[in-house]
Parts: structure tokens; sequence; C-alpha cells
């Protein structure tokens, strides 16, 4: 159905989940006179690192994932964030839907790098859009195929990002530790009557500054 077309109009923090989900907002348009029954909605999420400026301070955090900035023009990709689907419910002309975006802090995953490194400015997404449109038929509906050239670009502000994780995890962040290290850290802790994991890194921090300045 080549006269359905999609726009992102929003992207925000989901305030009432369990989970750290943001919330994109999509805009549908029909232009044909029969209804839509239904959409099955399919998004693929990208970013797309080389439609934005970068500070120095940035540059330094996406040093693992694109190298230093004279290499840029040759690693900065197009990257996968994330797939997402939404149902649409029936509708004639114009309607929109909600469309949750599953996030993590875990610093492993190169997204979530690339968004931790951010200061400021915008994030600059690409929405690929797909899915089965349902429309009248003569047997009751018929069944088409979103368009494969239906694609979206946003620019959602970094402070979207950073809002939600605060709500999440309040100046808090995530690390993924080997088996080993993580019982090393904790048998440090309770040797010398540490209260967490936390205070651990810190003691060894502060020992390891201690000797340098030796």
């Amino acid at each position: 159905m080549s006269d359905v077309t999609f726009a992102v109009l929003d992207v925000a923090p989901e305030p009432y989940a369990v989970t750290p989900i943001l919330m994109a907002r999509i805009g549908i348009a029909s232009v044909a006179a029969e209804p839509v029954h239904a959409i099955a909605l399919k998004c693929q999420v990208r970013i797309e690192p080389s439609r934005r400026a970068y500070s120095d301070d940035e540059a330094a955090e996406l040093m693992d994932l694109f190298g230093p900035r004279e290499r840029w023009a040759a690693t900065q990709h197009s990257f996968l964030w994330q797939h997402a689907t939404a149902m649409v419910p029936g509708f004639t002309g114009t309607t929109q839907v909600q469309m949750p975006l599953e996030c993590t802090y875990d610093f492993e995953v190169a997204a979530a790098k690339y968004l931790h490194a951010l200061r400021d400015g915008t994030i600059p997404l690409q929405f690929l859009f797909s899915g089965t449109i349902f429309t009248p038929g003569d047997r009751g509906f018929a069944v088409q195929q979103v368009p494969w050239d239906r694609e979206e670009r946003y620019d959602m502000p970094v402070t979207v990002w950073r809002d939600l994780m605060q709500q999440h995890f309040p100046n808090t962040g995530w690390l993924r530790l080997d088996r080993e290290t993580i019982d090393a850290l904790a048998a440090y802790r309770t040797a010398r009557g540490l209260l967490g994991l936390d205070d651990a890194i810190t003691s060894l921090l502060a020992a390891t500054s201690a000797k340098e300045l030796r």
C-alpha cells in the first residue's frame, strides 16, 4: 500500500515502566479512501553517527567504537540500535501510535557506549519501517506489505536519553565483570569490612593512586 506514510513525531521516556523504555510517537497517514483495518508495524532503529559533530571529550570516549578522528570517515557507519514493533488499530486518514524502544545501560553494547559518550546536542536516529497492512478486500480483508522505502530520520535530544537513565539508575552505571573478578572484589570487601563492591573498587583506586604518588 504505497500511500501509507510514517513520521516520528516525538521520543520521550516512559515514566511508569519497570525497565528503561523510550516511547516513540509515530504519526501514520493514508490518503486512500478505504479504511485501514490494522497494521502490524515493525521498525529497525539505527544510529547514524556521521550526522553530527563531536567535542574532544566525546571523541575520546568514542575511541573504542570509531578509533581516532582521522579514521572516522571510514569507521563511522550507521549501526543497529534495536528492533521495535507496534500494533496499529484501524483508522481512516491519519492516526498515531506509541512504539516502545527498550534501552540498556550495559557498556558492553555498542549503542549504549555511543549514547553514554554524548554530552549534549542530539542523537541522529534512522527509523526503517516495515510490516503488514490489513485493508478491506473481496473476502473481508486484504493483506499488503509496508513498502521497503518507508524511512524517517529523527534527531533525539541527548537529554532524553540522560533523563531516562537518571530515572532508572540515578547517579549510577553498570559494568559487566567476570565471575572471578566479582568474587575477588567480594572477598576484598569482606576482609576490610566495606559496605559494598563500589566501596571496594573505590578503595583499590585510592590505593593505586597513593602508590603512583610515591
